[in-house]
């Protein structure tokens, strides 16, 4: 995908990537810059739903318990 940008910096985000991101008017975008290449990176409002179920899957839960189970044995 291929944009042009604009004689005032501006460029458009291609419609593929505004929905499969969700990107919506008004939302941020976080530009960076790590020398070599720039990385556009949408910013959530709202970053606690964002992260929302990002640990599925992972035995969080059971690794919480676990090591809490074993403090509490430790503190015996």
């Amino acid at each position: 995908m291929r944009t042009t940008v604009t004689k005032r910096g501006q460029t458009a985000i291609p419609a593929r990537l505004r929905e499969r991101f969700g990107i919506r008017t008004g939302d941020y975008l976080e530009w960076v810059d790590d020398g070599q290449t720039i990385k556009v990176i949408p910013v959530s409002g709202d970053p606690i739903q964002a992260l929302r179920g990002c640990a599925r899957g992972s035995g969080l839960g059971r690794k919480l318990l676990a090591e809490r189970r074993e403090d509490v044995l430790n503190d015996r």
